[in-house]
């Protein structure tokens, strides 16, 4: 082998390139806490991952823990992977981002799988006939890799990554509207998911402490390997749509997990802090979108939303009052206080320069424009954030519902934009509602509320929405992009 240059780099400097990485993610994750900020979070956390993957590459070119001629399959990879991220980060348009997030979420797991499993391979060739066994009683020609720690570390991440690639994928087709069920047979319901886990858990106890052998080395992992991705679509597919900002938290935070196993797997620190930073914070996030929706964890889990649909769901409307842009335009014109609530309908029709066009003109003529925003509006956690971000518009009009809901009953006009369930009175009003209890935007306090949807069809709660015929609502039937643009072009009018 070609001796390089620098192969005489040593451990502490690498350990340091990972210090400073770390001390990034900590840095980006502390800006990202503020809409301000949170661009300028992302920049320096993206400069903590080139920094963690260019020591880690020097440490590959140096040969010191891998063969140094390894580079002949990494920088394909790298390339491969870089280029393809970069296009379609460029290309995914913002609604589809939560079904981007999903895939990204799956492909951390399946990373966390495979590099557990390469890490198995090793170890099943270099132990010959005493399997993980051998680890466990000392057998020291793997260096870092002996130990309870490693055994536990490498059924954990393939457990993990398992679930989370699998669960994710599954949040990504039900995102995308290619799958709409509720469960694949039995798989899905609440004892099938628990027999898979205890036969999961039997499957790792064994490899990782009775194995003999590489051959019932690989033979376990398999299993759990396969009964981890099995189970990843049965603990997915109960949670329905209204659910999905959370699932995606959560799964968020397993492939943090899966990282921080496969941290330890390799010995890696810089893995293992930031799999711990994506891990906590991704946990932290779920409590939050739990808490917005009054549920717990559990209750979402098993997806008591989705199943819970009542019969008024299926009842139409008797008292709509429909309107048009030409009717709304004077309302708007005189109004003094307008609070906008985007919701998917928005996303959906790429609406947010048109709304800050309009709210423009609104500031022009002296009204005041602020922006209710519901930590689950939208199909991801922040969704509604970026798209208005976006566009622009000032983060100080950004209000979050405890900050906002006191202000609806001195609004003029409420404009609410393709949002459906965060707005329901059924959440206050109806006991036996699927959404009984969840903290919603009292849109219904203001003076009138126009609501902009295509048509009076559910939301993903399944129910149908007492708003839409209140004394003081009126519905905009129309795709929210060309609502604005009415409303624009009427506005100047005025």
């Amino acid at each position: 082998m070609i001796a390089l240059p620098f192969a005489a780099v040593s451990a502490p400097p690498i350990e340091v390139a990972y210090m400073v990485a770390s001390a990034l993610f900590i840095l980006g994750i502390r800006f990202l806490g503020k809409v301000k900020t949170a661009k300028r979070g992302n920049d320096v956390a993206a400069l903590g991952m080139a920094v963690a993957i260019g020591a880690t590459m020097w440490e590959l070119l140096a040969g010191g823990k891998y063969d140094g001629t390894s580079w002949a399959l990494w920088a394909p990879a790298m390339a491969l992977g870089s280029g393809l991220g970069f296009v379609l980060a460029k290309r995914v348009p913002m609604t589809a981002m939560p079904e981007f997030v999903a895939v990204f979420n799956g492909l951390g797991g399946l990373a966390s799988l495979l590099v557990a499993l390469a890490e198995v391979a090793l170890v099943a060739e270099i132990c010959g006939q005493t399997g993980l066994n051998g680890l466990l009683q000392g057998n020291t020609t793997l260096s870092g890799h002996g130990g309870v720690a490693f055994a536990v570390a490498v059924f954990l991440a393939v457990i993990i990554g398992g679930v989370t690639f699998s669960g994710s994928m599954i949040a990504y087709a039900k995102l995308a509207g290619k799958v709409n069920k509720n469960r694949f047979g039995a798989l899905g319901t609440t004892p099938v998911n628990v027999v898979l886990a205890i036969l999961m858990l039997g499957a790792s106890i064994w490899g990782a402490f009775l194995a003999d052998s590489p051959e019932m080395l690989w033979l376990s992992n398999g299993l759990v390997a396969l009964i981890a991705l099995v189970l990843g679509i049965g603990l997915t597919m109960p949670i329905g749509g209204a659910d999905m900002p959370v699932a995606i938290a959560l799964l968020n935070s397993y492939s943090g997990i899966a990282g921080m196993t496969t941290g330890f797997v390799l010995s890696n620190n810089v893995l293992i802090v930031a799999g711990a930073l994506v891990g906590a914070s991704g946990i932290i996030l779920t409590q939050i979108m739990c808490k917005a929706m009054n549920r717990s964890l559990g209750n979402v889990l098993l997806g008591a939303i989705s199943e819970s649909g009542g019969a008024a769901s299926k009842e139409g409307y008797t008292k709509v009052k429909t309107t048009s842009a030409e009717e709304v335009a004077p309302l708007l014109d005189a109004a003094r206080l307008v609070i906008i609530v985007p919701g998917y309908g928005l996303a959906v029709a790429q609406a947010q320069h048109k709304v800050r066009e309009l709210a423009g003109l609104l500031e022009k003529k002296g009204c005041v424009v602020k922006y209710a925003i519901h930590p689950v509006a939208g199909r991801m956690p922040g969704h509604m954030n970026i798209l208005l971000a976006e566009a622009n518009v000032p983060y100080e009009q950004l209000f979050e519902l405890d900050q906002i809901n006191d202000e609806f009953a001195q609004a003029d006009v409420v404009l609410v934009l393709g949002a459906n369930d965060v707005c329901n009175p059924a959440a206050n009003d109806d006991p036996k509602s699927p959404i009984a209890g969840m903290p919603v935007l009292n849109v219904w306090n203001a003076r009138t509320v126009v609501v902009v949807k295509r048509s009076l069809s559910a939301g993903y709660a399944g129910i149908r929405n007492e708003l839409f015929q209140l004394d003081n609502s009126l519905m905009l039937l129309a795709d929210a992009k060309k609502a604005m643009e009415d409303l624009v072009t009427e506005l100047k009018a005025q």
